[in-house]
Order: C-alpha cells, then sequence, then structure tokens
C-alpha cells in the first residue's frame, strides 16, 4: 500500500510539472473611416496696414478642407481657425484674432444642416458627421495687429487644423 501511495503522489508531481501555458498575441488593424485633405491653401489679403485677412474682398483665399465619410454618424469634424502665427516677423503689441468655419460644397443635400447645427466654443467650430460622403469646409480667419498699429513687413504664416475626430 506504501508503495501505491508513493507511486500515486510521484505521478501527481510529474503530471503537474508537465503542465505548460502560453499566451498567444491577436493583432488587428483599424483604418478610419474619415479623411481629411487640404483642398484649397489660404492667402493672407492686408487690406489696412493692420490687418491680415483670408476675405476675397481683402484680397484674401479662404482655405479649404475635404472630410471624406464613409460611415455616418461615427465622427466629428473640428476645425480651429489659427490663434497665433507660426513664422512672423518680431511683434511688440497683441495680435488680436477671429474666424469661423462653415460648409462651402456637400456631395449630399443632406448635409446642408451642418451648418446649422454646428457647436463653436474659442477658436474650434465642430460638425457632427452625419451622412456619408464628401464635405468642404471654408475657414475664415483675421489677424489685427494692436489698437490702430500697422503690421511690420515681412513674412507671415499660419495654420488651420483640422481633425476628423471618432465619437
Amino acid at each position: 500500500m506504501f508503495n501505491k501511495t508513493i507511486l500515486l503522489l510521484m505521478t501527481l508531481t510529474f503530471g503537474l510539472n508537465a503542465y505548460a501555458s502560453t499566451s498567444v498575441p491577436v493583432a488587428g488593424t483599424v483604418e478610419s473611416k474619415c479623411v481629411v485633405t487640404q483642398d484649397v491653401t489660404g492667402i493672407y489679403g492686408n487690406p489696412t496696414p493692420g490687418v491680415l485677412s483670408t476675405d476675397p474682398a481683402d484680397g484674401g483665399v479662404r482655405p479649404v478642407v475635404r472630410f471624406d465619410v464613409v460611415q455616418a454618424s461615427y465622427y466629428t469634424a473640428k476645425i480651429s481657425h489659427p490663434e497665433t502665427f507660426t513664422e512672423s516677423p518680431a511683434l511688440s503689441d497683441v495680435v488680436y484674432w477671429t474666424g469661423s468655419a462653415s460648409v462651402d460644397q456637400v456631395s449630399d443635400a443632406d448635409m446642408s444642416a451642418y451648418d446649422t447645427n454646428k457647436v463653436e466654443y474659442n477658436n474650434v467650430t465642430e460638425f457632427f458627421l452625419t451622412v456619408a460622403g464628401s464635405t468642404w469646409f471654408k475657414v475664415e480667419s483675421e489677424a489685427t495687429y494692436g489698437v490702430g498699429r500697422a503690421l511690420p513687413g515681412g513674412n507671415y504664416q499660419t495654420a488651420v487644423l483640422a481633425e476628423c475626430i471618432a465619437i
């Protein structure tokens, strides 16, 4: 009987040591169903010595970004008009920024509601993309230098930030 007990204990001991496990990785890739593309590069006009403006009446060109959405109601277009220059001469006064984003063109007439339902805060405009297709958004931007001050001569650059946010 003693031999049977030892044999049983040895079998259990060696049997437990023979057990092995592993974890197998599983990976995947998600491709966005929303693509943002620059369509028109913006240009600042200089209608008065202290103002830069993308308004065509001021000699400017409004930048345009296109959002292509494959699946509706999963994304928000978030467009930020500029609040700083990325390149400019040295400025010794405050620059006051204004701007907005709005629908320029659409591939589906139902997208016309985007302007009505947009949300604006700070320098950001958000559009809930409820229809699949392409929407072109134009961005207005104006920079006013100080109060009654002329901008120094030189090159000025800034950027519009356009993001497609998954919700």
